[in-house]
């Protein structure tokens, strides 16, 4: 049996992209884009984090996380402080800038949840999000056994 469920994902995380990313720029939002959205989202729940703790929480590689961090850090976005814990390592905290434009986020996130869940009713969405749990979960089992 062939299937294509790798390459939809892929299809709908590229489209999906494209689309939340002018829907920011229609509202006005141009001190990020949907990728450091991510990492936005995250600092939202839980600030002043770990770049390590960012990374698992986001599933980017440290590498391109440095870099976006930089860039979001010379936007005036996040700061980087020492950790109190351990004088080695520095947290990832949000700046006013960054936390005001929290409810926009969230605005702009709903409109999109709209618009992947057009025409479904609650029960295939909570259906259809089981299964993407489920294959997640196969992936993470995997990666785990890589490490």
């Amino acid at each position: 049996m062939e299937t294509k469920g790798g390459y939809l994902i892929s299809r709908i995380k590229q489209v999906g992209t494209r689309i939340f990313d002018r829907m920011l720029a229609q509202s006005g939002i141009d001190s990020f884009n949907g990728a450091q959205g991510r990492i936005l989202y995250v600092l939202w729940q839980q600030d002043g984090i770990t770049i390590s703790s960012l990374s698992g929480k986001t599933s980017l590689a440290n590498t391109t996380l440095t870099a976006m961090l930089d860039r979001m850090e010379m936007l005036g976005l996040i700061v980087r402080k020492p950790d109190p814990a351990d004088r080695r390592s520095r947290l990832i905290a949000l700046t006013e800038k960054a936390r005001s434009l929290q409810g926009d986020y969230a605005n702009i996130s709903q409109q999109m949840n709209e618009r992947y869940y057009a025409g479904f009713t609650e029960e295939e969405i909570v259906v259809f999000e089981g299964y993407l749990l489920r294959v997640l979960s196969n992936l993470e089992r995997e990666e785990q056994k890589d490490e």
